[in-house]
């Protein structure tokens, strides 16, 4: 457990008048439900796709419409075409993990007296704390986007319409092509980025409804956006398959989970056969979701020090790298025709400006989920570790590459840029891309190059280009199993 301000010391390490404090700190903040400044947590890194995308993208400047421009942009040729695909905004639990924080938040309140309560500071603890705290999510929330996820995606469209003001200029407003998951959190995020727009090129003016917008509201196409809903493989031998997480299963009996629920039945003083990993995740991203949606610090957070969160984010990648990574390689290949219609854009602006055309789309944003970016990255190479994440190798994988709350945050984004360099040297030399990932500058996954010639990027994901056809991907062998494990 942190020491920070407000936490709870535990009955036998701290005198009363100390817990006294501690516990009036938790129980104030039971009610504090309205945003304030940013506030910082030493769990805040831990978080995984719960993430705050500030946390995973520190220093954003305060100014969205002056950003901080990555050195490694090209400067000597000019963007002709930017085609984005973005992370929802911040949202709220599901209904499901509404459910589970209910169940414990039952546990806590159906609490007995003598053997489970360490009564202490004239009868209080944490666990009572956190009991009297009224719970304000509702089964209606359901993953709905938040008004912090509405400002997430304001700020990014007046970050990027300023970092590339010639493809978001005035001019290429009714040229933008919006496309959107269906999920209402994803529709959401798409119209509240063209309101960002027309907040940048009408400031101080009201936006009007997005329908009435030149561009339109972003068009919905699950086959892209949620193309594993559409693959058969993939749903069934591991979307619908109780074997494929097994290495989740595993971690949430093992030592370090099991270490972290024995502590955390102590401080809330409730036997410990009566929690499980489920409870104890949703107890961390409860944490978690306050501090995003509300940006308040709440008393579920005195429940875990940076260790715990450690353990807990390792939970979270394991499910996130099985489910959505490098565990099955159904999980990235089901990806490719998303990858192939990026390409399918960057080709026609290609040939347009050959043709001395101007470039009919200069601007592509597409709104989707983690689950979106995950595999698409990892289907490009992006974030594989030497060894895959287990549940039995946590300690050797401290320092992977593979942290889902670094790579996909609320509102995270993966950009590709295409360039037209008209001093080039040679016919090769005219078209360049760069791709960045949260606004920064992605080298290349298999050169650490920061840009590549158009031709060259091509060539190296021929196969995925020419070879990886979603319809063969997807479809189900003859012998129903997971052998493409790797």
């Amino acid at each position: 457990m942190f020491r920070g301000p407000g936490c709870f010391p535990r009955a036998s390490l701290a005198p009363a008048a100390v817990l006294a404090v501690a516990l009036l700190s938790s129980l104030s903040r039971c009610s504090l439900l309205e945003p304030q400044d940013l506030v910082v947590s030493p769990l805040s890194q831990y978080f995984g796709t719960k993430t705050r995308y500030e946390d995973a993208n520190p220093g954003l400047p305060p100014d969205p419409e002056a950003p901080r421009r990555d050195p490694q942009l090209l400067e000597n040729c000019t963007p002709v075409q930017l085609v984005a695909l973005i992370r929802h905004g911040t949202r709220y639990p599901t209904a499901k993990q509404i459910r589970k924080l209910r169940q414990l938040h039952g546990l806590l309140q159906a609490r007995g007296s003598g053997e489970h309560r360490a009564d202490a500071a004239a009868g209080r603890d944490l666990g009572a704390a956190l009991a009297d705290c009224t719970l304000w999510y509702a089964d209606w929330m359901d993953g709905q986007l938040v008004e912090k996820g509405r400002q997430d995606m304001r700020q990014l469209a007046l970050r990027l319409s300023s970092l590339f003001p010639a493809l978001f200029s005035r001019e290429n407003y009714s040229r933008l092509q919006l496309i959107t998951s269906s999920k209402h959190r994803c529709v959401e995020s798409g119209d509240a980025f063209l309101k960002g727009l027309w907040q940048h090129y009408h400031p101080g003016s009201p936006a009007p409804d997005v329908a009435d917008m030149e561009c339109g509201p972003p068009k919905i196409n699950d086959k892209l956006m949620r193309f594993f809903d559409h693959c058969e493989k993939f749903t069934t031998e591991v979307e619908s398959n109780d074997t494929a997480l097994y290495h989740v299963e595993a971690f949430k009996t093992g030592p370090e989970m099991q270490k972290i629920l024995k502590k955390v039945a102590t401080i809330l003083q409730v036997p410990v056969n009566n929690l499980n990993a489920d409870l104890i995740q949703v107890a961390f991203f409860t944490c978690s979701f306050d501090l995003a949606i509300k940006g308040v610090k709440s008393p579920w957070c005195d429940v875990f020090d940076t260790d715990d969160a450690k353990v807990l984010e390792y939970l979270n990648d394991l499910k996130q790298y099985w489910k959505r990574g490098y565990g099955y390689a159904i999980n990235s290949r089901s990806s490719c025709t998303l990858f192939q219609d990026i390409f399918q854009h960057l080709d026609k602006a290609v040939e347009q400006k050959k043709r001395s055309q101007p470039v009919s789309s200069p601007v592509i944003l597409q709104f989707g989920h983690a689950e979106t970016l995950l595999p698409l990255l990892s289907l490009m190479g992006y974030f594989k570790d030497k060894e895959p994440l287990t549940a039995y190798n946590y300690k050797e994988q401290m320092h992977r590459k593979f942290r889902s709350g670094h790579i996909v945050p609320y509102a995270s984004n993966l950009l590709f840029v295409l360039y037209h360099c008209k001093n080039a040297k040679t016919s090769k030399e005219e078209f360049q891309v760069q791709m960045l990932l949260n606004e920064k500058v992605l080298p290349l996954a298999h050169s650490q190059e920061t840009v590549s010639l158009y031709d060259d990027l091509k060539n190296h994901y021929k196969d995925i280009l020419q070879s990886c056809h979603a319809s063969e991907e997807c479809k189900l062998p003859k012998m129903n199993n997971t052998s493409d494990e790797l």
